[in-house]
């Protein structure tokens, strides 16, 4: 079975040197809860089935297993610049990752929270990459921004970045308690377009992807697309951390999004 990789072609230029992927759960080698291409080092997962699937997905974007980056994430609003691979077992806390060097993959994990891959040119054209976890607390706590800002300072021009919203959590999977909606009020008012009732008193649904959208206007970045794949209804093809939570089951593998500057 082959990888099973989502493509948003309106994300990058024909032009441009880059590989990426949103990658669901099918063409691994994992089994049970984490089937196939669980591809989380933090799951319970065996070490040897997680790595497999990473280097699988490396070959995809042609690149070695070492070269496939990722952080601890937090659902911080940490950003990392990668100059070289560092070792996974001592990957660093973070929640999104830019480069500028061909053949370095950075990676995001996720199982409901949004993946935003991002791509920028400087001005003479070169491109950096950049990829982004955004649970809900991360994209209020500005790991969007961090990013973007983390790409301007490695000299990409604000007006050439654009960013692609991979499979996550859709409003209609997304019922929260009333007073979920009140850091987000705090932060902005208009945060509340993105919030709707529900069938259950006393409860919402959240838009997650529609939010991630609006601060990346907000933080200036002028073309966003969407694959509007809903990660807790599509048990087949992604996993889904609410969906497992909601079964009571004991772990959850995670999906990958990645992308690469071919050298």
């Amino acid at each position: 079975m082959s990888v099973h990789i989502l493509k948003d072609s309106r994300f990058v230029p024909e032009r441009a040197p880059i590989l990426h992927g949103f990658f669901g759960r099918q063409g691994g080698v994992s089994t049970g809860l984490y089937s196939s291409l669980n591809c989380g080092l933090g799951t319970t997962d065996t070490p040897e089935n997680v790595r497999e699937n990473r280097a699988r997905v490396a070959l995809s974007l042609k690149t070695k297993p070492e070269k496939l980056i990722s952080v601890k994430q937090i659902h911080s609003n940490i950003c990392h610049y990668v100059a070289a691979p560092w070792n996974q077992d001592a990957r660093p806390d973070g929640d999104a990752l830019v480069t500028d060097v061909p053949g370095l993959a950075l990676g995001i994990l996720t199982a409901d929270c949004g993946p935003i891959l991002f791509y920028g040119e400087k001005a003479d054209g070169s491109p950096v990459i950049g990829a982004a976890h955004a649970g809900w607390g991360g994209a209020l706590r500005g790991v969007l921004e961090s990013t973007i800002e983390t790409m301007i300072e490695h000299g990409v021009v604000r007006e050439r970045i654009c960013a692609s919203i991979g499979p996550c959590i859709a409003q209609a999977s997304y019922e929260v308690s009333n007073d979920f909606i009140n850091p987000f009020i705090e932060d902005d008012p208009q945060s509340e377009h993105f919030f709707k009732s529900a069938r259950a008193e006393g409860h919402l649904m959240f838009d997650l992807p529609g939010y991630i959208a609006s601060r990346l206007g907000r933080a200036g970045v002028r073309y966003v697309s969407m694959t509007g794949v809903d990660t807790y209804s599509s048990e087949k093809d992604y996993f889904s951390y609410r969906r497992t939570t909601h079964r009571k089951e004991g772990d959850y593998g995670r999906q990958i999004s990645a992308l690469v500057i071919q050298p």
